[in-house]
């Protein structure tokens, strides 16, 4: 009886820690167009993807694209792009506002440079 007892606690045990496993939401990765020109846009924009939830983002000026990943379980995309937005940075579908783009030193006047070239 007493094998018994143990069998279904270990069996229980096991069951119940895959089942927390595979309710655990994972970590994604996805890469994102957004426009600056220069290494403060790169901190600027990184910056504003660390929000909680994201484990890593990081900037290439050259492709203007952001490879960020995150936990799906605590932060959207769509919330990493409107951070980014919200610093002045077109980020995928989400434009930044005109104001928070004023706002951006003149070296990170990504469209304003995008009309000169």
């Amino acid at each position: 009886m007493k094998r018994i007892i143990i069998f279904a606690a270990i069996l229980g045990t096991t069951f119940n820690n895959s089942f927390a496993q595979s309710e655990k939401k994972k970590v994604e990765t996805k890469t994102v167009h957004v426009s600056g020109v220069c290494d403060d846009c790169k901190e600027r924009i990184e910056n504003a993807a660390y929000i909680p939830g994201v484990k890593r983002a990081d900037w290439n000026k050259d492709k203007q694209q952001l490879t960020v990943s995150f936990k799906t379980d605590k932060v959207s995309l769509e919330q990493i792009e409107q951070s980014i937005a919200n610093v002045g940075h077109d980020a995928g579908e989400i434009h930044a506002t005109d104001s928070a783009y004023k706002k951006l030193p003149s070296c990170c006047a990504y469209k304003d440079q995008a009309t000169t070239h």
